[in-house]
């Protein structure tokens, strides 16, 4: 007896935040009829956890954004809620701690536009009115992406609408905050979150660094059950409203017959037929690998994989330690520490394996979820994003040194703002690179943060080459390589644009019959 039937409307592959939030999305509009492949046991990949001598530990999320308080949710938030996906969302207690020595600064950062500008004039006296209109221009700007991205508007109205949306499109990060006059340190201040978009400020458009501050600085959340609590209650509430949801069963081929995909192959030898793909796995793989037969894929496609640049690849250290976090130095949830808050030489450091890095972020998540571990204990996360060349040329026979040098290096570095040397407090430790996220994973490379946001890949051309960039009938993606880019919550959102693909397809097809 087969696990399958004959056809389905929508097959999605990969049974991660986003295909689960495509099959939501899909449902709520009246499309029941879908089946998620998920070849490992349990949904969520990335988001997710594992469990080492007893103790569980966060794999990936940091925090999310877009969430909201509740009455006041924000995008992703008010999805969940309006989907039946109840999350027990824990506020993370600020922003984030930014230690750089060699700049004299050591300060903490808090939610709310005001509060935070207050906080850098307290270290850079006089900055208040020009860092507090940075980030209310940094406000405005989300708002139109959030309004544009789903309501069309001719550039008349745009511009009448989004007036700073539209002066600001075309320049750089670096180039808008130029406009303020801030002191180096202000601007050094206000520039960590640029590594969770993985490009320096001088490449990186403001849109993106305005629509990050914005919706950080509005105040971000953890969930108490790690993030797979997220993956394992959108699972739910997708078969509760009837998704067939099979794990084991990794997708091999999508078929496609004179331009239209009409099913999948997976490993295991199904053939299972279908109106609509939505794939989790990225382009460059889907075109280069997966499409069956291959002479389906157009000529354009492999001109657009080729001419994507990937973005960045975690290097992380994961650990327990023992004691608490006070007792390990470490005060806040959230610290970005190095030499340096110069983004292009932190790049420049980051594209090899061969020195220190000079940057990194570390995560305590007992400030957020005071019962990550039990009592007693500590959990820390320490991470570098590094462009997804850095590993290239790497030695199987090498690996393992390198992964010891890089935890070390970067727990030292850790340890310059502690003041307490942890390592003798491991209790448990995993250290992840991008053959790690390769691995375990599957994704291209080992990049989890798509496709670069660059000032010549900019987010708004590529929403204004959506159509142009779509290239098999009928085959959707929902992947960190769509309009909304790397991370959790945007993975909630790529995975709506893809049903909302469908949903505008079915309409399209829907009235030309009549």
């Amino acid at each position: 007896m087969s696990y399958f039937k004959d056809h389905y409307d929508v097959v999605i592959i990969g049974g991660a935040l986003s295909g689960l939030s495509c099959a939501l999305q899909l449902q709520a509009k009246g499309v029941k009829d879908i089946l998620i492949l998920e070849k490992h046991n349990l949904p969520g990949g990335l988001a997710t956890d594992f469990v080492r001598n007893g103790f569980e530990i966060e794999a990936t999320l940091h925090e999310m954004m877009s969430i909201g308080e509740p009455g006041k949710r924000l995008k992703v938030g008010q999805f969940f809620d309006d989907m039946g996906v109840n999350i027990d969302w824990l506020k993370v207690p600020e922003c984030y701690r930014v230690a750089l020595p060699n700049s004299g600064i050591d300060a903490v950062l808090h939610e709310g536009y005001e509060t935070a500008a207050k906080e850098v004039d307290a270290v850079v006296p006089g900055t208040y009115e020009k860092v507090h209109e940075l980030l209310l221009l940094c406000r405005r700007v989300y708002d139109s992406m959030n309004i544009l991205s789903v309501t069309p508007m001719s550039k008349v109205q745009m511009l009448m609408k989004h007036p700073d949306f539209v002066k600001t499109i075309g320049y750089s990060a670096t180039e808008v905050i130029n406009t303020f006059n801030l002191p180096k340190k202000a601007v050094e201040m206000l520039t960590p979150y640029w590594i969770y978009v993985g490009n320096r400020m001088d490449d990186l458009p403001f849109t993106i660094y305005a629509f990050l501050m914005a919706d950080y600085f509005t105040g971000s959340y953890v969930c108490r059950g790690y993030s797979h609590e997220m993956s394992m209650k959108l699972e739910k509430k997708a078969e509760e409203n009837g998704a067939q949801i099979e794990f084991k069963q990794e997708v091999d081929k999508i078929l496609v017959k004179d331009g239209k995909v009409y099913g999948v192959r997976t490993k295991s030898g199904h053939e299972i037929h279908c109106d609509y793909v939505v794939s989790g796995a990225y382009p460059n793989k889907v075109y280069t690998q997966m499409i069956e037969p291959l002479t389906e894929v157009p000529k354009r496609a492999i001109k657009f994989v080729n001419g994507m640049r990937l973005s960045v690849c975690p290097v992380s250290v994961i650990a327990v330690l023992e004691g608490t976090p006070k007792e390990n130095g470490i005060t806040n949830y959230s610290t970005f520490s190095g030499s340096t808050m110069d983004t292009n030489e932190i790049w420049e450091n980051y594209k090899n394996i061969t020195e220190p890095y000079n940057y990194i972020t570390t995560i305590c998540l007992n400030y957020a979820n005071p019962h990550c571990v039990p009592e007693g204990y500590t959990q820390i996360s320490i991470t570098a994003l590094v462009p997804v060349t850095a590993f290239n040329g790497l030695k199987e026979e090498d690996y393992f040194d390198l992964k010891r040098r890089l935890a070390n290096e970067m727990m030292e570095e850790c340890i310059k703002i502690t003041g307490v040397d942890f390592r003798p407090n491991i209790t448990e430790i995993e250290i992840e690179t991008p053959v790690t996220i390769s691995h375990y994973v599957g994704a291209w490379k080992g990049s989890i943060y798509g496709y670069t946001h660059s000032m010549d890949n900019h987010a708004v051309a590529r929403l204004g080459m959506k159509h142009e960039d779509h290239f098999i009938d009928g085959l959707e993606f929902a992947c960190s390589t769509g309009m909304s880019g790397n991370g959790m919550g945007p993975a909630v959102t790529n995975g709506r644009a893809a049903a909302k693909a469908i949903l505008e397809d079915l309409e399209a097809k829907k009235e030309a019959t009549k």
